[in-house]
């Protein structure tokens, strides 16, 4: 693939326009000013989709908290980190195939169908007898949640006029503030007193209601195809190319965990698979932060993969090396739902639009200092509630990231492609957490992270027989690639949007 120069590949999306065909979708709305996302004619559309959100958050913070107890007792420690990028990976595929979906037929079948997969996934979870089932099961969520995620962007690049994108997208970072304060709680109550079976199983309740709220506002609002959306072979490579990337991504997953010189072999096939399909799928420029659109994408990836990497070990290190119980390791991390809701609201005030690409690049000088920051713990003089006002922190520069650049791809978006450039973004989120969790399980286990004891022996023990360095492997790297991040952030404005004075 031959790239563009920065200026020409921003201005190609950012200024493409639909072919002159009668359209069989409406465009986003225009709306008078006083129409706010919760006014009467958005309000069931605003509460659904927000709900569906709302569901998403409880069952990473929730499950995250249970998540050390579970590997423990399946006896799958060393698999750990395969626990949450088994995620991510089938969450690859189902982006990419939820984008052509919905461009080619609208986002309410794509939404519909990954709710429901992301339920099968809980309990398959929930009643895993092995650490391999256990992942099975999360990549059945995965693939679920990838489909969910793109049919929203989408819901919400055609249901919503321009002025209201940065407000719901705040929404959506609100709806984390109660799961992240309840979840944890919740979870580690459940998984101490019935055990930790019950957070995975009980969780799909919550599917009724979203569905019953959301569904027949997305269906009048957004459904059908949309107009010049691309069809036929063009689809068909890009499920290829999902696929290529979901493979790839699995087997260097697998060889990063396994540390044997025969996984060099599926690492490499891995990485073959991997290369073509990343090109294919990403906007051009993508790997070398080219302006526009292309840094938008990959800055999404940096600031997710290295902020999930280092979150996914938080509750593993104070349980195993703290000995706090998995409620309260969860809790270490719940004041960061408020601060990450409270980033996301200063992005969408219109007084702060100017000074987007500086936001962003302190939320990312942020996300590295919080980074850096949380493996101090290890250190036996350091109290733990240290994590808890770093993550605070980091969450805060999550916040101004994450939704500005979902604010940012609708912008240079035109509606034929917000399926196709959606997925690209999740692509990149998911894909980077795949590849930098890959990497920091692999230098947790290659430095005796597999091995870490139980919370009580830890207790017992003061400490003694922990691998701390194991942790510091991970958290180091995941600050340095932030800091790249705060780079990326000055890229995203495109030639056509000059900076503010």
């Amino acid at each position: 693939m031959t790239a563009l120069e920065p200026r020409d590949d921003a201005d190609v999306v950012a200024t493409s326009t639909p072919p002159p065909t009668a359209p069989t979708t409406p465009t986003a709305p225009t709306t008078p000013p006083g129409v706010g996302v919760l006014s009467r004619s958005y309000r069931s559309l605003s509460v659904g989709i927000v709900s569906v959100v709302l569901l998403i958050a409880f069952e990473a913070t929730a499950v995250g908290t249970a998540m050390p107890v579970a590997a423990r007792e399946l006896d799958g420690v060393s698999l750990y980190a395969f626990a949450f990028s088994g995620y991510f990976t089938t969450s690859l595929f189902g982006m990419v195939f939820s984008g052509q979906w919905a461009d080619r037929r609208g986002p309410l079948g794509p939404l519909g169908a990954g709710i429901a997969a992301f339920a099968v996934g809980l309990l398959l979870a929930g009643t895993a007898g092995s650490m391999w089932m256990f992942i099975a099961g999360r990549a059945v969520q995965g693939l679920g949640g990838g489909l969910v995620i793109v049919a929203l962007y989408v819901v919400v690049s055609r249901a919503y006029p321009e002025r209201l994108r940065p407000a719901i997208m705040a929404a959506f970072a609100a709806s984390w503030v109660v799961p992240s304060v309840v979840g944890p709680l919740a979870s580690g109550a459940v998984t101490e007193h019935l055990g930790w079976r019950w957070v995975f199983i009980g969780i799909p309740v919550l599917v009724v209601f979203p569905l019953a709220l959301a569904l027949p506002q997305i269906r009048r609002r957004a459904s059908g195809p949309a107009e010049g959306a691309a069809r036929g072979a063009a689809d068909g490579r890009r499920i290829r190319l999902a696929l290529g990337i979901s493979l790839g991504a699995g087997l260097l997953q697998y060889a990063a965990q396994d540390l044997r010189w025969i996984s060099l072999l599926p690492g490499a096939v891995g990485v073959a698979l991997l290369v073509p399909a990343v090109l294919g799928l990403l906007p051009r420029g993508t790997y070398r932060a080219a302006r526009g659109l292309p840094a938008v994408v990959l800055l999404r990836g940096v600031a997710a993969g290295s902020f999930i990497a280092a979150e996914s070990f938080v509750p593993l290190m104070l349980v195993t090396q703290r000995g706090l119980s998995p409620m309260m390791a969860g809790l270490s991390l719940a004041v960061g739902g408020a601060t990450w809701a409270f980033g996301s609201f200063l992005q969408s005030r219109p007084r702060f639009e100017p000074y987007r690409e500086r936001l962003m690049a302190g939320g990312m000088v942020l996300v590295a200092a919080a980074v850096a920051t949380a493996p101090s713990v290890l250190i036996e003089a350091v109290p733990v509630w240290i994590v808890a006002v770093a993550w605070g922190f980091g969450c805060l520069g999550m916040g101004l990231v994450i939704s500005s650049t979902s604010v940012l791809l609708l912008e240079l978006s035109a509606p034929e492609e917000a399926g196709a450039n959606s997925a690209a973004l999740q692509i990149s989120d998911g894909l980077s957490n795949v590849v930098l969790l890959a990497v920091g399980g692999a230098a947790f286990a290659a430095l005796g992270g597999g091995a870490v004891g139980s919370a009580h022996e830890v207790a017992s023990a003061g400490g003694g027989g922990s691998h701390p360095a194991a942790f510091v492997a991970v958290f180091l790297p995941m600050a340095a690639v932030a800091l790249v991040g705060a780079w990326v952030a000055t890229r995203v404005r495109s030639a056509s949007r000059p900076p503010a004075c």
